[in-house]
């Protein structure tokens, strides 16, 4: 910038902006110009002159920093992690970036302008260390708990209606889960296997062999501290796509995630959740639809179990940012407690591949044997968790069932599993209460003949490769 002459000096000084006035306060000058107005003999020239010559240099140095000021300033923002719910479910497709991951790229702040007043802090703040932020601990291991065939029969849903009588309810399916739910919501991702139908509306009821339960069944689940269900079964198809549909939309409603069937064929994609910090893919496929089809382009609705459609899934899964995936089949042959070849060769093909973790199995609504196979696991059957079965129509061990507990670590930089646990069930009947039976036989709230002979039963259909979790 060239040299002021003192007329320039003069008009800068008139277009001094307010601030910067603000900052030459309580300087002589200003106080010696004011006074010229007032008649009062003005100091000599040349501490005019002075005088201008400071202010020109204070309006530039203003006028520069406002200048400066005025333009975005681009820096990394503070990549704070936003506070989660324990478990979040989302659909991704492979290679996305999941949904609430913080973004590393730059963010463009704008910085308002600056007054030219000066504030000094008081030298205790300026002395003061800056805190340094906490690191988020890494998550070294969480639990997961799975369990047997969810299946309101229609004698199940009449008592459910008894109950709601009592509670001022139409169902009330709540004091059925009463007793386990200490344990499912103790578990840092709790999964049911839901086989049968919701009706959104509650009307059209029905049981065996089309199943049609009423929406009151989805919040007693959520109720008994489930997160999420899979729902892929041969009664998947019960009330056609509508059926589907509805039942999805009880679910959604009740605060429930699923895994196995689809409104569209984005949802049919793997899911993801997040539990601990840790990206975790639910997979559910159902060997059949006691002879219904799914209709002609619409493949999507039902995930049916073809070995190279799972492993596409899982590896598409693990390219989303899979971190742990748990495969859910409902296959195998009904009362049978030892698995089928079909289920052996499955698992062995599946757990051969690296990126499938743990498979859990239904159908048979008899417990089945938990297996390591390539040093993972396999759950081949988990018996029913709530069902109308008994000796009187079909084996008594279709009133056992199992809560898988499942302990996931971090080992040389993956989850793996850790260890594996069960608790025995017994379904009472007529109340078709489910009773974790080591906690029923120390309390005496049910039959201890009845409870002792579920849990004989149990575990040996388990075998030695669990361990039978003691009385919490």
């Amino acid at each position: 910038m060239g040299s002021l002459s003192s007329a320039d000096c003069t008009r800068h000084a008139r277009r001094l902006p307010q601030g910067a006035a603000a900052a030459t306060k309580p300087a002589r000058g200003l106080t010696a110009w004011s006074t010229r107005r007032a008649g009062r003999r003005p100091p000599p020239a040349g501490s005019r002159l002075l005088v201008l010559l400071v202010l020109a240099g204070v309006w530039t140095a203003a006028a520069t920093s406002q200048r400066e000021q005025a333009q975005p300033v681009t820096t990394t923002a503070s990549r704070r992690t936003p506070a989660r719910t324990p478990v979040e479910l989302r659909a991704v497709a492979a290679g996305a970036r999941p949904a609430g991951r913080p973004s590393s790229a730059a963010v463009e702040v704008r910085v308002p302008p600056m007054t030219a007043v000066v504030r000094v802090a008081p030298a205790a703040q300026l002395s003061r260390p800056t805190p340094t932020p906490t690191p988020t601990p890494m998550t070294r291991s969480f639990t997961v708990l799975a369990s047997g065939d969810v299946l309101a029969h229609r004698s199940v849903v009449d008592r459910a209606r008894a109950y709601g009588a009592r509670s001022g309810r139409s169902y009330d399916f709540g004091p059925m889960f009463g007793a386990i739910r200490p344990l499912v919501s103790a578990a840092d991702l709790a999964v049911c296997h839901l086989e049968t139908p919701l009706s959104p509306t509650g009307r059209n009821l029905s049981g065996y062999p089309r199943f049609n339960a009423p929406p009151q069944l989805a919040a007693a689940i959520g109720a008994a501290g489930y997160d999420a269900c899979s729902v892929a079964s041969n009664h998947a198809m019960d009330q056609g796509v509508q059926g589907v549909a509805g039942t999805l939309a009880v679910l959604d409603k009740a605060g429930l995630r699923h895994a196995g069937t689809g409104r569209s064929p984005r949802e049919a994609r793997p899911r993801l959740l997040t539990v601990r910090g840790v990206r975790v893919a639910l997979l559910s496929y159902t060997y059949g639809l006691n002879g219904f089809r799914l209709p002609r382009g619409r493949p999507w609705l039902v995930n049916l179990i073809r070995p190279g459609r799972i492993l596409a899934d899982a590896r598409a899964a693990r390219r989303a940012g899979s971190q742990f995936t748990v495969v859910f089949l409902h296959w195998g042959q009904e009362y049978r407690s030892t698995p089928t070849p079909a289920q052996r060769r499955l698992a062995n093909k599946l757990l051969g591949d690296p990126a499938v973790d743990l498979i859990v199995g239904h159908h048979a609504h008899v417990v089945q044997p938990v297996r390591r196979i390539h040093g993972k696991w396999v759950a081949f059957g988990m018996g029913n968790s709530v069902s109308a079965q008994s000796a009187a129509c079909c084996p008594a061990a279709t009133q056992d069932g199992v809560l898988l507990q499942v302990t996931v670590v971090r080992k040389a930089g993956r989850f793996v599993v850790g260890a594996v646990g069960y608790t025995p069930t017994w379904v009472e009947h007529p109340s078709y209460r489910i009773h974790p039976v080591p906690q029923a036989l120390a309390s005496g709230s049910a039959s201890p003949a009845m409870l002792r002979a579920s849990l004989r039963r149990t575990t040996a259909a388990v075998g030695r490769a669990a361990h039978l979790a003691t009385r919490r």
